[in-house]
C-alpha cells in the first residue's frame, strides 16, 4: 500500500493564533496567542521566537560541519583550524587541569606596572594582544571623507550593559550591583585573591566603572551622528587630554604616523584622563587585572565558566548555561568566520536563493521609489536626491564575495585560550592594516549563519545573511504573501533604514552630510516625533516603558518597510486577486506574515535589560505599533472604531 503524500504545508497555521481575540485589539495576540503559550522558554535561553529556532538550527548546523572538521586530517588548512579549534572548546579536562594557568603570564605583566606611564604602556601592549580595556579602539571610514580610514577612539571602560545600571537606583538596578559587586568578589578569589583583598578590589572596581559611567555619552545621544563624530589632529586632541600623549600612545598601538584621530565623545576622554591621574597606581592594576579575568572567565576551568554565568543570570533570568557546543560554535562563528561560514554555504545554502532575494529587493526598491515619488510632504529638491540615494543601495546577500584567510592565526588543538588570543590578535592586527588602504566597501560585518538583516549608512548598502533566508522570513515554497509580509517587509525595513532619523543624514556615497532643505527636514522631524511619542506610550514591565527616542530609527524602519513591502506585494498576481488560502485572503496572510516573524516568549529580567540597551521596540510591539498606521490593515481585518488599536484616519502616522 503506497504512503499518504505529506499533507500540504501551511505558511499560517491557524493553530498557531487565537482566534478568541479581535484583531483590531491585539494584532500581535491574535497572529500568535497559541503559539506563545505552547512555545515556553527553554531553560538555557532567555527568549524563544522565530529570530531564536532559526538560531538553534545554525548552531545545529554549525556542530554538524564542526565535528566533522574534527575527524578529518586531510582535507586541508579550514578544516583543520576549524576542527581543533572546536576540539580544544570542547576538551573540559584540559581545561579543569590548566584552570587560571593561561592568564596569569599576563597578570604577572600587569604586576610590575609600577607609574601611570608603565600603566598606559601596558594598556597599548594588552590592546595589540586582543585585550582592549579602558575605551574602545577601531579603523573605521570617516564619515566626511568615505574613502579614507581612520583610528577612532570610543568611550568605554565598563563592565555592565548600560551606564544606567551604575547610575540609577531603583531596586532592579541597586540589585544588579549588589549581584554585580559579589561577583567580583568570587572572581578575584578565583585567581587566589584572600577574601578582605577581594572584597576590596571589587570596591575599586565598582567604584573605577561608576566613574567611566558617569563620563560615558547616554545611548540616546550616541545615535546622533554629528555629535559623535569629532575630528582632531593628534596634537590637538592630546591637549583635551593633558597627561594622556595621544601620538605616543597610538604609535604604541601601531597606527604608523596617523596625524589625524576621530573621537567619539571627547567629554569621556577628558573625563578619563582626570581619572587616571587621580587613581592610585595599585587601584589601576587592579583594573587591568579585573579585565583580563573578564575577558578570559568564559574560555577557563568551569569554576570561571559557572561564576561568570552565575552573575549573567542575575541580568538576563536565563535559568541553565548555554550548553557548551553551543558556546564553542558561536564564538567560531565569531572569530573565524569566513572560514566557518564558507563551509556553511557550500553545505547549506541554495545559490538559487540569492537571486530570488535580488529580484525581491529590485521589486522593493521600485515601490519605494514610487513612495518617494508620492510624498505630499517633501519638495521635488530633496525627493531628487532622495531617490538617488535609493539607487545607490548595494545588495548583499547570503555571503561575502571574497573571504579572509586568517594568515597567521594559530590554532592548537589542546590550547582553547590560546586560539581565542591568536583570534583576536589577528583582527586587531586587520583593522590597524586598513589604515592606508583604500576604504574596502565589500565587507560585511555579520557572517552567514547569522540570523539577521542590516544597513550600513556608511557604506549605504543592504546585508542579507544565508541563514535569514528561511521560513518564516522566506521559502521558495511559500506564496507571495508570506515572502513579502516576511523578508520583504525586512527588506524594506533595512531601506527605510537609509532615510531613518539617522540614516537619513548620510548621503548617497555614506558621506555624513546634510542634502535635506530646512523645510523639509522639519517635516521630516514632525512625522518622526509622532512615531517616537506613539512608542513612549508602550508599558513593557511594571513601571518600565518602551524608549521611543531610542527605539526611534527600528520603528520608523518597521513603519517603512511594512508600507513599502505591501505596495510591492500588491503588484504580484496574488496581491491583485481575493484568493483565499487556508481560509485568509491574500492581504490577510500578509499581515499574519509580518506578525509571525516576531512571535517570541522573553524572561522578565531580559526585557528589562533590553529596554536600556537595544535600539528595537519589544516584538510585540513591533507588530501593533506599525500597523494601526497602515490603511489597508483596517480593511483587511475589519478593524472599526471601538477597536483597542483603531487610530481615526487623520491619525495615522505616514512617514516613508
Amino acid at each position: 500500500m503506497a504512503p499518504k503524500p505529506a499533507p500540504p504545508r501551511k505558511f499560517i497555521d491557524p493553530q498557531n493564533m487565537d482566534l478568541s481575540v479581535k484583531p483590531g485589539d491585539d494584532f500581535y495576540e491574535y497572529a500568535n496567542g497559541n503559539w506563545i503559550r505552547q512555545n515556553p522558554i527553554p531553560a538555557s535561553k532567555t527568549r524563544w521566537g522565530s529570530f531564536n529556532e532559526l538560531h538553534e538550527k545554525s548552531l545545529d548546523a554549525m556542530k554538524s560541519l564542526l565535528e566533522e572538521a574534527t575527524k578529518t586530517t586531510t582535507r586541508g588548512r579550514l578544516y583543520q583550524m576549524v576542527g581543533d579549534f572546536y576540539s580544544s572548546g570542547m576538551d573540559s579536562l584540559t581545561l579543569e587541569k590548566r584552570g587560571f594557568d593561561p592568564i596569569k603570564p599576563e597578570l604577572a605583566r600587569i604586576d610590575k606596572v609600577n607609574n601611570k606611564q608603565e600603566f598606559f604602556d601596558e594598556l597599548a601592549y594588552q590592546r595589540t594582544q586582543g585585550n582592549g580595556m579602558l575605551f574602545g579602539f577601531g579603523v573605521t571610514p570617516d564619515r566626511k571623507n568615505v574613502k579614507k580610514y581612520l583610528p577612532q577612539l570610543v568611550q568605554g571602560g565598563t563592565s555592565l550593559p548600560d551606564r544606567d545600571y551604575y547610575l540609577k537606583n531603583d531596586s532592579r538596578s541597586l540589585k544588579i550591583r549588589d549581584a554585580y559587586l559579589d561577583n567580583l568578589v568570587k572572581m578575584f578569589s578565583l585567581i587566589g585573591e584572600e577574601p578582605t583583598q577581594a572584597s576590596q578590589d571589587a570596591d575599586v572596581i565598582l567604584r573605577l566603572e561608576t566613574a567611566l559611567a558617569k563620563a560615558q555619552m547616554p545611548r540616546v545621544e550616541m545615535r546622533d551622528p554629528y555629535k559623535t563624530y569629532n575630528k582632531f589632529t593628534v596634537s590637538a586632541f592630546s591637549k583635551q587630554t593633558p597627561d594622556i600623549n595621544w601620538g605616543d600612545y597610538l604609535t604604541k598601538l601601531g597606527t604608523k604616523g596617523q596625524d589625524t584621530v576621530l573621537v567619539q565623545s571627547p567629554a569621556f576622554f577628558r573625563s578619563l584622563d582626570s581619572l587616571v591621574m587621580a587613581t592610585p597606581i595599585e587601584d589601576l592594576r587592579t583594573y587591568m587585572r579585573w579585565n583580563i579575568v573578564k575577558s578570559a572567565a568564559p574560555y577557563l576551568s568551569e569554576a570561571f565558566v559557572s561564576q561568570n554565568f552565575a552573575f549573567s543570570r542575575v541580568l538576563s533570568g536565563q535559568k541553565e548555561q548555554t550548553p557548551r557546543w553551543q558556546r564553542v560554535s558561536s564564538l567560531i562563528d565569531g572569530s573565524l568566520s569566513d572560514l566557518l561560514g564558507q563551509l556553511y554555504v557550500q553545505t547549506y545554502f541554495k545559490p538559487e536563493a540569492k537571486q530570488r532575494m535580488l529580484t525581491l529587493v529590485d521589486n522593493l526598491e521600485a515601490s519605494f521609489k514610487e513612495h518617494i515619488k508620492n510624498l505630499d510632504w517633501m519638495s521635488d529638491e530633496t525627493k531628487k536626491k532622495a531617490l538617488t540615494k535609493l539607487l545607490a543601495f548595494k545588495r548583499k546577500i547570503g555571503y561575502p564575495d571574497k573571504w579572509k584567510n586568517y594568515e597567521g592565526v594559530t590554532i592548537a588543538r589542546n590550547d582553547f585560550y590560546g586560539n581565542v588570543k591568536s583570534a583576536s590578535k589577528w583582527h586587531y592586527n586587520y583593522i590597524l592594516n586598513r589604515l592606508g588602504r583604500p576604504v574596502d566597501r565589500t565587507e560585511w560585518g555579520m557572517t552567514p549563519p547569522t540570523v539577521n538583516a542590516s544597513y550600513s549608512p556608511i557604506n549605504n548598502d543592504i546585508s542579507f545573511p544565508a541563514a535569514i533566508l528561511q521560513f518564516p522570513f522566506f521559502d521558495f515554497d511559500a506564496d507571495d504573501a508570506i515572502n513579502y509580509g516576511g523578508i520583504g517587509a525586512v527588506i524594506g525595513h533595512e531601506m527605510t533604514h537609509g532615510f531613518d532619523d539617522s540614516g537619513r543624514q548620510y548621503d548617497a556615497d555614506g558621506t555624513l552630510r546634510d542634502w535635506w532643505t530646512k523645510d523639509d527636514a522639519a517635516k521630516f522631524k514632525e512625522r518622526a516625533n509622532q512615531v517616537r511619542d506613539q512608542f513612549f506610550g508602550f508599558k513593557v514591565l511594571d513601571s518600565i516603558k518602551v524608549n521611543g527616542q531610542l527605539t526611534l530609527g527600528e520603528n520608523l524602519a518597521d513603519l517603512g518597510g511594512l508600507a513599502i513591502a505591501y505596495d510591492a506585494f500588491k503588484k504580484t498576481p496574488q496581491g491583485k486577486s481575493k484568493t483565499k488560502i487556508d481560509g485568509f485572503t491574500p492581504d490577510q496572510r500578509f499581515f499574519l506574515a509580518w506578525a509571525q516573524i516576531w512571535r517570541s516568549n522573553q524572561l522578565p529580567e531580559s526585557a528589562a535589560q533590553r529596554i536600556l540597551t537595544d535600539p528595537h521596540a519589544p516584538e510585540m510591539y513591533r507588530v501593533n505599533g506599525p500597523l494601526p498606521n497602515i490603511d489597508a490593515w483596517y480593511q483587511a481585518f475589519n478593524v472599526r472604531p471601538g477597536d483597542k488599536l483603531y487610530k481615526p484616519k487623520d491619525q495615522r502616522i505616514k512617514v516613508w
